[in-house]
């Protein structure tokens, strides 16, 4: 079993930034392939990003390309989303994953942690 514990959500004037983690607890976390998804308002979960167990492949959704950064540090077993340039659109709950992909799905997920970008 894998617990995932998010942070570093909040409230950020558009164009500001945000770091968000997701510290990782049971079994051979590291192993693990992660990723991001998030929740807008009213709409449906979406992906994000996602990075290989071993961190050296990163995916990002088309809409946060150059903008968001993932990564992770396995000996503190957290993944990490640096979040640059936010739009009010990127309002949303976000939710660390893992075990999985993000064609096939993932298996353990998080709490979520809420974003807010102010126009």
């Amino acid at each position: 079993q894998v617990q995932l514990v998010e942070s570093g959500g909040g409230l950020v004037q558009a164009g500001g930034s945000l770091r968000l983690s997701c510290a990782a607890s049971g079994r051979t976390s590291s192993r693990y392939n992660m990723g991001w998804f998030r929740r807008p308002p009213g709409k449906e979960r979406t992906f994000v990003a996602s990075i290989t167990a071993s961190g050296d492949t990163t995916t990002n959704a088309d809409s946060v390309k150059g903008r968001f950064t993932v990564s992770r540090d396995n000996a503190k077993n957290t993944m990490y989303l640096q979040m640059n340039s936010l739009k009010p659109e990127d309002t949303a709950v976000y939710y660390c994953a893992a075990s999985g992909t993000p064609t096939t799905g993932y298996r353990y997920w998080g709490q979520g942690t809420q974003v807010t970008v102010s126009s």
